[in-house]
């Protein structure tokens, strides 16, 4: 059996988020599961070459990892003070008792992501989390996929782990009674994930195509355990989004808008599986936020070009959004929807009816807008100054380049 370092890093990407999430649940700690786990790897390292790969690699890591843990809890001197974060010995599990079946152990996948997602933690805390524990990336990855200085990331991930051990927040699948309040956590996370990935915060890139692969691979894996209308919903806006990826952003770096991309690059097999995804969200009711923004992505999917779109329906869409999820983000989108569907003023208005609000104010997409629409209906002395505004706010280079050259077209005022 080769012991090539891809053999080794294809042992571990297979097999470590199961092995990791079954010893948390085992050994009651964060931090001894992850060593247990490296013990275990650099066990099936030097044993397979000889003895040969077991038939079931997960549940012999699992297990070599576990008395890996359990030989760590009794050798050290801490062991004491460690002691309490473990099960009571008498209810620790024995060699015969390991609950290693299939099905335990996929529980364990998501008693994790629940873990990871859990509403008693900060949104930064887990969406790191998420990122360290179920995407298995470093922490030296995760800090730069957030755009985090290493230790800073470090120490964010070692408090919530240290808020679930002291505030005994439950390694547990929320109960069915729970799970409609506890769902969307978790996929909101998944979607920020996603977003972080798909429209970079800063840098030169409007892609960062590991982030969104990452986000729908935990979608795809809560799908496969959790079959529920909004995990299909959310899978179906992921993919519809991402078959743009090849379109968003020229050979020079430029960004291209929704309305200028060559569409013969969307990835028309992302299109397809999206929309299958999004016919099981919509077969099950009742139809959630994922789902209804799925639905506007699959409108823009369809329309082979820009002047196809059926902007008539993409409206109708953001006011059923509206009225069940009233935000200004939303209502932003509807606005502009109303003006392509051709009332600019009327979505004009509609944007200076939320102009002042606080998480409207600093959001540049807003001015950014306001600023195409006005430029649309030639009012070019307007669209200057809410193209500049926009400009002042906008962190992300592309994005800065194209704001600039709009302002640039612009003729001045006489």
């Amino acid at each position: 059996m080769s012991t090539e370092p891809s053999y080794v890093d294809d042992l571990y990407r297979e097999h470590s988020r199961r092995v990791q999430a079954t010893l948390i649940r085992l050994l009651g700690d964060f931090e001894l599961a992850e060593e247990a786990m490296q013990d275990a790897f650099m066990a099936a390292v030097q044993q397979w070459p000889i003895n040969g790969k077991p038939d079931n690699p997960t549940a012999w890591l699992i297990r070599t990892g576990y008395h890996c843990g359990i030989d760590q809890i009794r050798q050290r001197s801490t062991a004491r003070r460690r002691a309490h974060l473990l099960l009571p010995t008498e209810r620790l599990p024995t060699e015969e008792t390991l609950d290693l079946e299939l099905t335990a152990i996929e529980d364990d996948a998501l008693r994790l992501l629940f873990t990871c997602c859990h509403p008693s933690l900060s949104m930064e805390a887990r969406i790191a989390l998420t990122l360290r524990e179920m995407c298995g990336l470093t922490t030296e990855q995760v800090a730069s996929a957030l755009l985090m200085k290493p230790t800073t990331l470090a120490q964010r991930i070692v408090r919530a782990k240290r808020k679930i051990r002291d505030a005994h927040i439950p390694y547990a699948v929320p109960t069915q009674e729970e799970l409609p309040e506890r769902l969307p956590d978790v996929l909101q996370v998944i979607y920020l994930v996603f977003n972080e990935g798909y429209s970079r915060s800063t840098g030169a890139n409007v892609v960062d195509i590991s982030l969104t692969q990452e986000a729908m691979r935990l979608g795809n894996e809560l799908a496969r355990l959790l079959p529920q209308g909004e995990v299909f919903g959310l899978m179906a806006l992921m993919l519809l989004n991402d078959a743009r990826r090849d379109a968003r952003q020229d050979s020079d770096g430029e960004l291209v808008t929704l309305d200028a991309q060559d569409r013969r690059l969307w990835c028309q097999e992302d299109i397809q599986v999206g929309i299958a995804w999004l016919e099981q969200a919509l077969a099950l009711t009742p139809t959630g936020y994922y789902t209804l923004q799925a639905s506007i992505a699959a409108v823009h999917a369809q329309a082979s070009r820009a002047e196809q779109t059926d902007w008539g329906r993409i409206v109708r869409l953001y006011d059923a959004l509206c009225r069940r999820f009233p935000s200004p983000i939303l209502a932003l989108n509807r606005a502009v929807a109303i003006a392509m569907n051709g009332a600019p003023d009327t979505g004009l208005k509609l944007l200076d009816d939320i102009a002042h609000h606080p998480q409207i104010s600093r959001y540049y997409l807003f001015h950014a807008a306001k600023a195409d629409l006005l430029r649309r209906q030639g009012q070019h002395e307007a669209a200057r100054s809410a193209y500049q505004q926009a400009l002042l706010l906008v962190t992300l280079n592309p994005e800065k380049r194209f704001l600039l050259k709009r302002l640039n077209e612009l003729e001045p005022a006489p």
